[in-house]
């Protein structure tokens, strides 16, 4: 495995690379300027949306574009614009920070997210220089509030099977759109959609149309399970006529729009994600300390204090994976300032690179927030169930971030789809980490774990992770080696195989985090910094070898002879790991008290 760190990074780098190696992007590492643009969306929460929430749950949604307004004259909504279009061009870090704080309440930031990602980021990466001089500058005033038309009744997670239709009319110079769509956020209030057509029967192409053509109607306002605040609708097209000039990008080219815009989105929703569960925590230790059962606080509890424990662990693994991504995204970019920055294709490219950890985050962070959000309503007992509470809410409210943005299952099995593909290319040296595990199999003798004192190398977390990280390898070349030809129809192989990347990933994100705050702040200044990592290391490693065990039992209950192989195998590149979980847990949980919200 490499050991060196390069100057440009590289997606899946986690697999290829030697824990502790590589420098990430970490929270500690936040700039005074991203600090300052966090600080102030707090502050705009708290004053502007917080005392509203009562009101746009209940779809007032005149003061939901007031909201949006304000978020406007803070330049919060332009943040993503070039500067020449009246944007801040802001880094995708200062973006996630921002996404994270206005995520606290899941209403507002679907209107927000929809306006500044899937809204505008099409004219930005794909419009033409008329395009996003007439619609950039709109946008990110919030004088014109856009959304995007993708999902139909019948199509699901098969976008590009749309049905609606555009036909050219007038000698080419313009279409008539006929067809619906469902599920558009902000549709109630939208000014411009950016819809997907099939040209000519099968040319699969996006159009802008505005929302005042004759032709365009909506449906009644969805009764949704959660995020109540943001406007969901139907949008109808009949015979709708656009000029050819509201093509966006190419004709018949309407997919690399869809998955690179959904791309892009994910590894929002990662951060997303992140904010609102610290938004419950945050409620469920105060509450915690507030209600006494038994003449005393339900804080002092060791069975919630347990749970915190768990909410902190996963956040912070969670904070860790996000800003690691960001980061890379980031120094990217940076390299092609002043030489291609106007060229959408190269960023997108240079995005793209990290699709894998896109998709990670967006599984991993929607499932953390799911998890968290349960444990919220635990916590609250009885009242956690009530409309009363904030929890109840946010409980709804986190359930959607498993469907959109592509299912969960539909990113789990891209990850190791794009993995295998990007091998097939050359671009990961996948072969070369399955020689390296077949000659650590070939060893007489396994490496000693080390001890699990404490020490500023984190060696035993860096072993639990090597260690992991071949058990990783094994397994996925037993599947490839089965099923090499049609491996990707096999579904179930295919989500095992993410479950044991995503652990791998977030593990490796933890521990590199982790080393950089010891070496940065201090070994006592990181207690419980470096008691979330053995925590997560240690559940990672366990879940990593009982996903190996399962997928491989699968691969070889026919024969066996392999079986015992795969196992014996598994038992020389593993270990049971003998760390007190629940002593952990307390040091975490004291925090999460003290601080009373997330303590990282």
């Amino acid at each position: 495995m490499q050991d060196t760190p390069e100057t440009t990074p590289t997606g899946v780098g986690f697999l290829t690379r030697k824990v502790g190696s590589e420098e990430i992007q970490t929270p500690e590492q936040f700039t005074e300027e991203q600090q300052m643009f966090a600080s102030t969306v707090r502050d705009f929460m708290n004053k502007e949306v917080y005392p509203r929430i009562d009101d746009l749950e209940e779809k007032d949604f005149d003061q939901m574009i007031e909201v949006l307004d304000k978020a406007a004259e803070l330049g919060l909504v332009r943040i993503g614009i070039p500067e020449e279009y009246g944007g801040l061009g802001v880094d995708k870090t200062t973006t996630m920070l921002v996404m994270e704080e206005i995520s606290k309440y899941a209403g507002f930031s679907a209107t927000y997210g929809a306006q500044t990602g899937i809204g505008m980021e099409p004219i930005i990466y794909f419009g033409t220089e008329e395009q996003k001089q007439k619609w950039l500058p709109k946008l990110g005033s919030a004088e014109t509030i856009g959304a995007y038309a993708l999902t139909e009744p019948g199509s699901g997670s098969d976008a590009l099977a749309a049905k609606t239709k555009a036909e050219p009319v007038d000698g080419g110079e313009a279409y008539e759109i006929t067809g619906t769509k469902m599920w558009i956020t902000n549709a109630g209030f939208a000014d411009l959609f950016t819809v997907f057509c099939q040209v000519e029967g099968d040319k699969f192409t996006a159009f802008l149309v505005e929302a005042d053509r004759d032709g365009v109607s909506l449906g009644p306002e969805e009764h949704k399970m959660g995020q109540h605040g943001s406007s969901t609708r139907q949008v109808n097209f009949d015979q709708v006529k656009v000029p050819k000039e509201n093509i966006l990008g190419e004709i018949g080219k309407g997919h690399k729009i869809a998955f690179n815009i959904l791309n892009i989105g994910r590894f929002k929703l990662g951060v997303g994600s992140l904010g609102g569960a610290k938004r419950v925590l945050e409620l469920s230790v105060k509450y915690a300390k507030d209600r006494e059962q038994f003449d005393q606080p339900i804080s002092d509890f060791g069975a919630i204090r347990s749970k915190f424990a768990d909410m902190a662990t996963e956040l912070y693994a969670l904070e860790s994976s996000c800003y690691r991504v960001a980061g890379y995204m980031d120094q990217t970019l940076s390299k092609i300032e002043g030489t291609a920055a106007d060229d959408p294709k190269k960023i997108l490219e240079a995005i793209e690179e990290f699709a894998v950890e896109d998709s990670i985050i967006k599984v991993y962070g929607s499932e953390v927030a799911n998890d968290v959000a349960d444990h919220g309503v635990q916590i609250h007992g009885g009242y956690g169930y009530s409309s009363e509470y904030e929890v109840e809410r946010a409980y709804r409210d986190s359930r959607i971030s498993r469907i959109y943005e592509g299912t969960n299952e539909i990113n789990r099995m891209l990850i190791p789809g794009l993995i295998l593909k990007r091998t097939m290319k050359g671009e990961i040296k996948l072969f070369e980490l399955i020689e390296d595990v077949e000659a650590a199999l070939g060893e007489s003798s396994r490496p000693t774990p080390p001890g699990q004192d404490d020490d500023p190398e984190l060696s035993f977390e860096q072993y639990l992770c090597t260690r992991g990280k071949m058990m990783v390898v094994y397994t996925a070349n037993q599947a490839i080696q089965k099923h090499m030809a049609n491996l990707r129809e096999q579904q179930e192989i295919l989500l095992n195989l993410a479950d044991l990347l995503i652990e791998l990933y977030v593990m490796d994100s933890t521990i590199n985090r982790t080393l950089q705050a010891i070496r940065d702040e201090g070994f006592d200044e990181t207690r419980i910094h470096r008691a979330a990592t053995r925590l997560k290391a240690t559940r990672a490693f366990n879940a990593i070898r009982d996903l190996s065990e399962t997928l491989l039992s699968h691969l070889a209950a026919d024969d066996a002879d392999k079986l015992n192989s795969h196992f014996e195998a598994l038992d020389q590149l593993s270990f049971r790991p003998r760390v007190d979980q629940i002593g952990l847990e307390r040091i975490i949980a004291e925090a999460v008290v003290d601080a009373e919200k997330y303590p990282f």
